[in-house]
């Protein structure tokens, strides 16, 4: 009979409401029988598109032995990390303190009042690679817990006290300079690798955010910095970690080269790198940036847009049970469609590139695959893509993999955000509608009664209360859309969740913004995520979009608000900036000198859109705010303060380059707004 898990909406618990385990969500009912029944908690937690989630599920989740030790033992709680992150956050910092890494699946071991003692992540079913089997650790906990409790009682309040010290870290006493900036340079490129791009050995990830930072260091003139997004940019399209048949990306490399990538495919992921190629396109003209960026756009809007227009969290990496079965091709069946010239080019071997079977990748131009074979360039690149367009058919014909159909409110802010970015970029009205479609789906239906924004969607039923990063992350959408469509509701919507920020979750008295509201219920520590992990921290995005919003405004609070976040950060910035990709770019608007531009003209004209176009759509001007309206639209200048006492010249659509409120002399010429940016 299915367990407590079949009444959930989240994909991931579902997947395991028929296992023999009785689980329980998180929730006062677990918890309560867990203090009744003076217990340990066993505590897992996972996301649906996660592989060894899936093997250790097989191995130990539906085996009856392992299942009737938990169920004698434990009261077993799962938790799926993307519908709360405070939860994973929490404990994953314990998983962390306890063994010095961490991972998924997360397997945690809590006193009944919810403090760990015991963590880890995968556990095999037999003893394995120096891991002991689950059933031993099991067997051990439960008898630890019987004869020495004592012993754990010390050692929860040990990892309580240790994970609790990140959320009462105070404001750096110093300051925020340029160096810092530079710093996080220079690291970024002593970690470089010159020839497959990217950071580090393997596992590699893509890390859009500290490439984004690198585009703004070049348009400060730093020397290397463009050298090392373009090679990285353009590796990592060439890997197989880029589906160079449907379009997206994977979550990452398990080698450094790019080729075999963890195939499952995040919502953030392909957001966070489709807005960065946007951007390099921007930067260098360069047309392939653009491909790039289109066909990641294009991959979300067929596979993961909702159609009420919300985005899908993720893709899973596993197939009929077979990791990435979906996805790769024997040496026979790629011959069969294109020839040993196209297989070849598609860097594949009769022996196979991974485990027998090929992924798909170009480890070499096509121009150099032809000059080795001694045939025509041309004619192979045509053969190259005639055979994508037939084996993308055959592929059709597969099991796909598993899609997470849950809809969450701060993927779906950094989806809006890139497209509308490339919307407007590329002038493309169907992904600016696309991201109009999913922001008003999120606000339509992700909140409760009293217009709280909520975590999760799923088949007409809406999660918990959202985060921080979900307020920060739709503000900064709400304001992108803004930006591009100069629709002042996506103003007043932006501000309203920025305020909201504010009023939940802001610290006051040591900075930053915690993880979780102040209505939210009590867990052991109330956290702070401080890291820019896969997706940018509340606090990152936070500090980034109350900023635009006082160039906007000219509230200093929330400039104060987002600066404390940055203060909060300070010194794990100057320490590990690959942690901080985020955050180095609030930094950087914080450092320069933002310019605030106000264009007043029609919106619908084509010479207010030309002045607004060299702010977004000719160059890339990362440190800008862009505020549009007619000299007519009261409600738009009373929202905006930035369009205040702004006049038209000669009935012409004018702009206003202004720093701190202080303007230029106002101009009426794309050529004069360019020069004064």
């Amino acid at each position: 009979m299915p367990n407590r898990l079949a009444e959930e909406t989240s994909p991931y618990l579902l997947q395991h409401a028929d296992n023999p385990v009785d689980w329980y969500p998180w929730g006062e009912e677990a918890l309560e029988r867990a203090r009744r029944e003076s217990k340990p908690i066993l505590l897992s937690i996972g996301y649906a598109a996660c592989h060894w989630c899936h093997v250790m599920e097989r191995e130990s989740f539906e085996d009856r032995a392992t299942a009737d030790l938990m169920n004698d033992n434990f009261v077993s709680i799962k938790v799926d990390r993307e519908e709360r992150p405070d939860l994973d956050a929490i404990y994953m910092d314990a998983v962390q303190a306890m063994t010095g890494h961490g991972g998924w699946p997360l397997t945690a071991f809590l006193t009944p009042d919810g403090k760990p003692f015991y963590a880890g992540t995968y556990f095999p079913d037999e003893d394995r690679h120096g891991m002991p089997a689950f059933r031993k650790v099991l067997t051990a906990i439960a008898d630890t817990w019987t004869n020495r409790r004592d012993e754990i009682e010390e050692q929860s309040s040990r990892v309580v006290d240790a994970i609790a010290r990140a959320s009462s870290i105070g404001q750096s006493p110093e300051t925020l300079t340029d160096e810092l900036l530079s710093s996080a340079s220079r690291a970024l490129r002593s970690a470089f690798d010159t020839h497959w791009g990217g950071f580090g050995g393997a596992p590699k990830f893509p890390q859009p955010m500290a490439l984004d930072f690198l585009l703004r260091r070049h348009l400060r003139g730093d020397p290397d910095a463009l050298d090392i997004v373009r090679i990285t940019l353009d590796r990592m399209a060439a890997g197989g970690i880029h589906d160079q048949l449907g379009g997206g990306f994977h979550r990452y490399s398990t080698d450094a080269r790019w080729l075999v990538p963890h195939f499952e495919k995040m919502l953030y992921d392909n957001a966070l790198l489709a807005r960065v190629y946007v951007r390099a396109w921007l930067v260098t003209g360069e047309d392939r940036y653009r491909r790039i960026a289109s066909s990641t756009i294009d991959y979300l809007l067929r596979e993961m847009q909702h159609p009420d227009g919300g985005f899908f969290s993720s893709q899973d990496a596993d197939s009929e049970g077979v990791e990435g079965k979906f996805f790769v091709w024997s040496w026979d069946e790629l011959v069969a469609v294109g020839g040993e010239a196209v297989a070849t080019a598609f860097g594949a071997t009769p022996t196979g590139n991974w485990e027998g079977t090929n992924v798909l990748w170009f480890p070499r131009p096509v121009e150099a695959v032809a000059q080795e074979l001694e045939i025509d360039p041309a004619e192979l690149k045509r053969n190259v893509e005639l055979a994508r367009g037939a084996l993308l058919e055959i592929r059709k014909r597969r099991v796909r993999p598993g899609t997470d159909d849950k809809v969450l409110a701060a993927w779906n802010g950094l989806a809006i955000s890139a497209l509308a970015e490339a919307g407007r970029a590329f002038g493309e009205p169907r992904f600016v509608d696309a991201a109009v479609r999913a922001a008003e789906f999120v606000l339509e239906n992700m909140r409760d009664q009293d217009g709280r924004l909520l975590r999760s969607w799923r088949d007409g039923r809406r999660g918990r209360p959202g985060y921080a990063d979900d307020h920060a992350l739709m503000a900064e959408a709400c304001l992108t859309l803004y930006e591009t469509t100069f629709d002042v509701r996506w103003f007043v919507e932006a501000r309203s969740l920025a305020d909201e920020l504010i009023r939940l979750f802001h610290d006051a008295e040591r900075g930053g913004f915690f993880q979780t509201g102040s209505d939210a219920e009590d867990l052991v520590i109330r956290p702070k995520e401080l890291y820019d992990n896969a997706v940018p921290s509340g606090n990152s995005a936070g500090a980034d979009v109350l900023q635009r919003l006082t160039h906007l405004t000219g509230e200093p609070e929330y400039e104060r608000a987002g600066v404390s976040a940055l203060r909060l950060v300070r010194d794990g910035i100057a320490g590990a900036p690959i942690g901080f990709g985020h955050a180095l770019g609030a930094l950087d608007l914080y450092l320069d000198t933002v310019r605030e531009v106000a264009v007043i003209g029609d919106p619908g004209s084509p010479e207010t859109r030309s002045l607004a176009a060299e702010v977004t759509s000719r160059r890339y001007v990362p440190n800008h705010v862009l505020a549009v309206a007619d000299a007519r639209d009261d409600r738009s200048r009373e929202a905006v303060a930035l369009l205040l006492e702004r006049p038209q010249i000669d009935g012409r659509p004018t702009a206003y380059v202004c720093e701190r409120f202080t303007c230029k002399l106002p101009v009426t010429e794309p050529e004069e707004l360019a020069a004064q940016l």
